[in-house]
């Protein structure tokens, strides 16, 4: 190959990359303005993949696949329902008291809290140096902000919107049985390639849903110990908490934390004695860390495990763009790229870099020192 030569493909490649980067860059500010559209979409087909192994054995067993979908899709949408109602009295009142229970803490940890004070009056002091040295009186404008309770309402009401249009997707998907797959297998060319698409969707299908499936019932699981230990706690609305450990616990590393958190703060308001206050958030700590460090790595395997750096940027990223909607979908649509990418030749390497095994680097070696063995020496 000439200078030249090296020199025009080294340009392509650049330019290739510029547009790879560009597009992109593109995507990245489309999904962002496009959230409302995506986000039930994208919520309906995890829901679908969840959902479609129990579809697929009750299709085996002489059970029409839109009947299944129709059980399973209002079964989820009246437990959904019955556990938002249950829960709407007792959130509803915590939210209209945050206010007070901010006061509560402060005065609970007011030894801690004095340092604090004394920043707030060398702040205030300063403020009053400042006003009186401007000419004349300020007027202060000041912005009316909505309540805490009607910011909760709105968001729950967009929440609900949300799930149900995801809901009434992923019945048409299950309804649908092969539908989607048969397309997509029909729009290839070669038998070659219908035959590859075939295995690669199954295993797609197969390899998320189990992952779905399996988080769901661990994080259930989870919720139900959390609520058990916090009603023998004495706890107030232990099934509450252990809800919320359940949605949480989807998010990882955040979750976890924000849970202790917000046990620790309604601990330090709901018991008298500040000893006694630490066993909840310690009880939810223990669970969370055993669930993550033992109990999840052993029941999901080790083929979808993903490294941590790769679910913190995930993670970081989907919560910038989407908010808490997207930190919930960040590690599902990970796991969902890495199965896609362990299944298409081109992107093997890619997801090779997303897995938390050193599978095909060993593997490598292992073949080079197999190679250097059946080398004759001189």
């Amino acid at each position: 190959m000439s200078f030249d030569e090296e020199n025009v493909e080294r340009e392509l490649m650049w330019i290739r990359l510029t547009l790879i980067g560009i597009f992109l860059i593109l995507l990245t500010i489309a999904m962002f303005f496009a959230k409302d559209v995506l986000l039930p979409v994208i919520l309906g087909v995890f829901l679908a993949l969840t959902l479609s192994p129990i579809v697929r054995t009750m299709g085996r067993l002489g059970v029409p696949a839109p009947l299944t979908a129709v059980v399973l899709v209002i079964g989820l949408g009246a437990g959904l329902g019955t556990a938002g109602y249950m829960m709407s009295g007792p959130v509803t009142k915590w939210v209209a008291q945050a206010p007070s229970y901010g006061a509560k803490i402060k005065s609970r940890l007011e030894n801690v809290s004095r340092s604090v004070e004394a920043v707030q009056e060398a702040s205030k002091e300063v403020d009053k140096i400042t006003e009186q040295k401007g000419d004349g009186a300020k007027q202060k404008v000041v912005i009316a902000q909505p309540g805490i309770l009607d910011s909760a309402v709105s968001n729950l009401f967009s929440a609900g919107a949300t799930l149900a249009v995801a809901l009434v997707l992923a019945l048409f998907i299950l309804s649908s049985n092969d539908l989607f797959y048969l397309k997509l297998v029909e729009a290839t060319p070669k038998l070659s390639d219908k035959k590859k698409a075939v295995r690669i969707f199954h295993e797609v299908e197969r390899s998320v849903s189990r992952y779905l499936f399996t988080i769901t019932l661990i994080n259930a699981c989870l919720g139900l110990v959390i609520g058990a230990g916090l009603f023998a706690l004495g706890f107030p609305y232990p099934y509450i908490w252990g809800a919320l450990a359940f949605a949480l616990n989807f998010l990882p590393y955040i979750g976890a934390l924000s849970g202790v958190v917000l046990i620790a703060m309604f601990s330090i308001v709901t018991y008298a004695d500040l000893a006694f206050a630490v066993l909840p958030p310690l009880l939810y700590l223990a669970a969370t860390s055993l669930e993550g460090q033992i109990v999840t790595p052993l029941v999901v395997g080790r083929r979808l495990e993903i490294n941590t750096v790769s679910v913190f940027l995930t993670v970081v990223f989907w919560a910038w763009l989407w908010g808490i909607a997207g930190a919930l979908l960040a590690v599902p649509f990970l796991v969902l790229i890495k199965v896609i990418c362990d299944n298409v030749d081109g992107l093997k390497t890619f997801g090779n870099f997303l897995s938390a095994t050193r599978t095909t680097t060993l593997r490598s070696e292992e073949h080079t020192s197999e190679l250097q063995s059946q080398v004759p020496s001189r």
